[in-house]
């Protein structure tokens, strides 16, 4: 008994214990057998004792007391402290011996105790830190492959309950599919080696999958060698990726089709990536032709200063709106476009789009109604105030103009203020009194809603009038 590692403590079948060893004693904190109790009794009155996971035990629960009744215990782990402390101080795993030197009733009863505490605590940390750690996790036992533990975060990720998979085959529950090479990944299992990073797809409760990737680790902290498997879920990076590859199908589609010409430029060398069928309508530039060049390359600008300023504030501001700009085409022809362009993320790189919309012909024919509309004013007595008033608006449509009905002296009047005449020199020119004039000017400011005479020339000048007289 003394060279033994583990305790032995003696006792006779009345419970009287006669002998411990030093371990048996190490193993309570004492240093005689009298501090054990002397009997079953008295050791129940020293010691508190719970079961392997912390339950109190009553007295008829003790080993002692179960050996003394007859009990066999193959490894029972309990845990023990000293009688009226709750912090467990040491956990013991006990059997049962049983002497008999007759052949008939026992003569002796030893109880065999290793103390396994530093397992224990290292096992508890163990659970704590599974527990606790928010990445999904399983443990798999080397041996035979089955489910021992899974974590919270596991729960969460599948929807699987532990009594759902615990104490099942890995390979039989369907848990991991679509490894990319299952050969190597279950030799490694095997071999109980580290697995490194692995993509698969998992198995949820509701017979989906998620796309995962995980790892191994050999772990010595559980009652059998074992494998702790950590996940980390891609399904949301699944998602997004086709996500993102769906929305770059819709807008190279809308990209396609839309009516007004869109260039796609690599941020890094400014080199067209992409051209629509509006811009090679536009340009008389095939893709082959575009893509892969320069605006530069393709003198697609008639000045490449104005093309040098709008890159300059697309840097400096994260994008141009509606700037006038004058490209060339493949022959040569100007062309006099809107220019607005936009930095964008393009199958991860970013980029930028250019949106040139043709303004030419609204412009030659803006200015052929312009010049049109001022042939027809040289001369517009014959016309009513509300013809008038409405050709001025078209002269300049992005001014909408509420309609004031002027009487011609008044409008002759109107003119001359916008030619900057004082009331003195519009009286001399109409051969009126400045009275008169004056009459006229306040009449004027009441219908057109303004008391000053810069207002006037504002709103006046909108309409087209002045330099009549000139």
């Amino acid at each position: 008994m003394a060279q033994l590692l583990d305790g032995v403590v003696l006792v006779d079948p009345t419970g009287v214990i006669l002998s411990a060893n030093e371990a048996a004693l190490r193993m309570h904190g004492v240093s005689t057998i009298g501090d054990l109790g002397g009997t079953a009794e008295g050791y129940a009155k020293r010691f508190a004792l719970w079961s392997g996971n912390h339950k109190p035990l009553k007295h008829r629960e003790y080993p002692l007391f179960r050996l003394l009744a007859g009990e066999s215990m193959p490894d029972s782990v309990v845990e023990v402290a000293p009688a009226g402390t709750e912090q467990v101080r040491w956990v013991h795993e006990v059997r049962d011996v049983l002497m008999d030197d007759d052949g008939g009733e026992p003569d002796y009863l030893a109880l065999v105790i290793s103390d396994v505490s530093e397992r224990f605590d290292a096992e508890a940390r163990f659970k704590a830190m599974f527990n606790a750690n928010p990445a999904p996790a399983i443990v798999v036992g080397l041996r035979d492959h089955r489910i021992m533990q899974l974590n919270p975060g596991f729960e969460a990720l599948t929807g699987f309950q532990p009594a759902e998979l615990v104490g099942q085959k890995l390979v039989s529950s369907d848990l991991l599919g679509c490894l990319a090479d299952p050969q190597t990944f279950w030799r490694l299992i095997d071999s109980g080696t580290v697995v490194p990073q692995t993509d698969a797809e998992l198995l949820t409760a509701d017979g989906s999958r998620r796309l995962v990737v995980f790892a191994g680790q050999p772990i010595d902290v559980t009652e059998e060698d074992a494998l702790l498997l950590t996940f980390a879920d891609l399904e949301p990076r699944r998602e997004a990726e086709t996500a993102l590859a769906d929305s770059e199908g819709h807008l190279s589609a809308v990209f396609e089709m839309a009516p007004v010409a869109m260039v796609v430029t690599r941020d890094r060398d400014h080199r067209i990536s992409r051209v629509n069928a509006a811009f090679r309508r536009l340009t008389g530039y095939s893709d082959d032709e575009a893509v892969g060049r320069t605006a530069n390359d393709l003198q697609l600008w008639n000045s490449s200063e104005e093309r040098a300023a709008l890159e300059r504030d697309l840097v400096a501001d994260g994008g141009v709106r509606d700037r006038d700009g004058l490209l060339l085409s493949k022959k040569g022809l100007k062309i006099d476009c809107v220019v607005s362009a936009e930095t964008v993320s393009l199958e991860r790189a970013p980029c930028v789009l250019w949106v040139y919309q043709d303004m030419t012909e609204r412009r030659r024919s803006e200015g052929e109604l312009a010049g049109a509309i001022s042939e027809v004013m040289k001369d517009a007595s014959w016309l009513s105030q509300s013809i008038l008033d409405k050709l001025a608006n078209l002269r300049r449509p992005k001014v909408a103009m509420p309609s004031v009905e002027l009487s011609p002296r008044e409008r002759e009047i109107l003119d001359l203020i916008c030619d900057d005449h004082d009331d003195t020199a519009i009286a001399e020119r109409l051969g009126l009194s400045r009275n008169t004039v004056r009459n006229h000017v306040a009449r004027i400011y009441s219908k057109i809603g303004t008391n000053r005479r810069s207002g006037a020339v504002v709103w006046g000048r909108e309409r087209g009038m002045g330099n009549q007289y000139d």
